[in-house]
C-alpha cells in the first residue's frame, strides 16, 4: 500500500492518543520506518502489522480499528489530500456511492502503480443499494464499512450499512446493503 495509507493511519493514532501510544504500535508492530513516504509503496504486511498491533496495544477488536479508520480516511485523509476529488464524486451518499466505481480509476491517475479494489452498485433503489467489494487483499470488509459511515457523516446522512456476503465466509467478494433516510438528496 502507499505510504499515505500508513500515514493516516499514525494520524489517527495520534488524533485519539498521543506519541507514545504511535511509538508502541509501531514498535510491537516491528515498523522501524519514522516517517511514511505519501507516493511511495510499502508491503501491504506493514499496514496489516499496524493494525493488529494497533489492535492489540488499544485493546480493540481490529475490525473496529479498521472500522475507525474507513470513517478517518473519508472525513480527514481524503478530504484533506484530495478534497476536490472527494466534492466531485457527489453531493450526496447516494450519488457518491453510484459514482464510487469509477472514483479509483481517477485515483489511479495520481498512483499509477496502485493495485486498488473494485467497487460495483446494484439493486439500486430509492433508500437503498448494494455495494460490492472486490479487492485482492483479504480482511478489509470493515475498512469499507467505516468508509460508508464516514461518507454518511460527509454528507450529513442517516445511513445504515449490512454485510450480505464476505469474503471471510467463502463468497468470493464483500457485498453490503447501503440504507439511507428519505431525506437523502438522490
Amino acid at each position: 500500500m502507499y505510504g499515505m495509507v500508513n500515514r493516516a493511519v499514525e494520524e489517527m493514532v495520534l488524533m485519539h492518543y498521543d506519541d507514545a501510544t504511535w511509538e508502541r504500535i509501531r514498535a510491537e508492530a516491528g515498523v522501524a520506518e519514522e516517517e511514511f513516504m505519501s507516493h511511495e509503496a510499502y508491503p501491504d504486511e506493514m499496514t496489516y502489522r499496524l493494525v493488529a498491533a494497533a489492535a492489540n496495544c488499544l485493546d480493540l477488536p481490529a475490525e473496529q480499528i479498521l472500522e475507525g479508520f474507513g470513517e478517518h480516511w473519508v472525513l480527514v485523509t481524503a478530504q484533506n489530500g484530495y478534497g476536490a476529488m472527494m466534492d466531485a464524486g457527489g453531493r450526496s451518499l447516494p450519488e457518491f456511492l453510484r459514482n464510487l466505481p469509477g472514483f479509483h480509476a481517477r485515483v489511479a491517475l495520481i498512483f499509477p502503480n496502485l493495485k486498488p479494489p473494485i467497487f460495483r452498485v446494484s439493486e439500486v433503489t430509492e433508500h437503498s443499494l448494494h455495494l460490492h467489494y472486490y479487492s485482492h487483499r483479504p480482511g478489509l470488509g470493515p475498512f469499507v464499512v467505516g468508509l460508508v459511515r464516514g461518507l454518511a457523516a460527509r454528507f450529513s446522512t442517516e445511513a445504515a450499512i449490512e454485510s450480505v456476503a464476505r469474503r471471510e465466509d467463502g463468497a468470493d467478494h464483500d457485498e453490503f446493503l447501503v440504507s439511507w433516510s428519505p431525506t437523502a438528496i438522490p
